[in-house]
């Protein structure tokens, strides 16, 4: 029972509430709004929680070195989700995901256990990828989106979050490379584009894709604290702290959005 609840339901739940959050934030205050804190940590807290928990806090220390990495690998997936919804949303979640998987593939091959190695990937696909859309696609932030709300819409939104994230949090603990690859897939982007896509077109996902790309340095703000602390001051403080972190991070992002994206 102990681990149904923490396995499935409460990844379940809290990624439900979460996409519910940021898709009414973004729809009611704009996508710069809706970018940060839709990338503001979030299951990767609980996976990594859980992953301490379960194999120790030198597994979950090792295990977050690669979460950088991957993060430019999910930045990746929402440049290139972004780039084919134009043509077809159809196409759009196979193309971005095939590229996830061929991408996270590698970086399992490599091995990636260096923490700078990581940060390194993580600003090679980072960078470019915010610039392209910023600069070269000018994809323009988007101030808000009428919509009417129903039980039914805000429910379905949730049920979609939710079960792709309880998948994935229930695929962290098979080893230390796997769970910091589990831990950051791409669910609430994918949830969150897939609505915006379906509900209010490309371009609205777009402005939200490049506001959360910009948002990207909270998470991985988080991951780099998770695996300083967590060895210095256990989990429960580690937590506290690394979330201190990217609330910092967090709130010299906002400064910066409204004048850089």
């Amino acid at each position: 029972m102990y681990n149904l609840l923490f396995q499935f339901v409460v990844p379940f739940v809290l990624s439900a509430l979460i996409v519910i959050v940021i898709t009414v934030v973004a729809e009611r205050y704009g996508t710069k709004t809706g970018g940060i804190i839709g990338t503001l940590p979030s299951t990767m807290v609980v996976a990594f929680v859980l992953i301490a928990l379960n194999n120790g806090i030198d597994f979950a220390s090792k295990a977050v070195s690669i979460v950088p990495a991957e993060m430019g690998i999910n930045v990746f997936f929402l440049f290139i989700f972004v780039l084919v919804s134009y043509y077809s949303i159809y196409l759009a979640v196979p193309a971005s995901l095939a590229v996830w998987s061929v991408l996270s593939a590698a970086l399992l091959s490599l091995k990636v256990e260096s923490t700078i190695i990581s940060l390194a990937i993580y600003a090679s696909l980072m960078i470019p990828s915010f610039l392209f859309l910023e600069f070269f696609r000018n994809t323009p932030s988007s101030s808000r989106a009428a919509i009417h709300y129903t039980p039914i819409k805000i429910l379905l939104r949730g049920l979609l979050a939710g079960t792709v994230v309880a998948i994935a949090v229930s695929l962290a603990n098979v080893s230390a490379v796997l769970s910091g690859i589990f831990s950051v897939f791409p669910a609430i982007f994918l949830s969150t584009m897939v609505i915006f896509v379906m509900e209010h077109g490309p371009d609205f996902a777009g402005a939200m894709a490049k506001s959360m790309i910009f948002g990207t340095p909270t998470i991985v703000g988080y991951a780099t604290s998770v695996y300083f602390l967590y060895p210095l001051m256990g989990i429960l403080w580690g937590t506290l702290a690394s979330y201190f972190v990217s609330l910092l991070i967090a709130f010299f992002l906002f400064k910066a959005v409204r004048k850089t994206a």
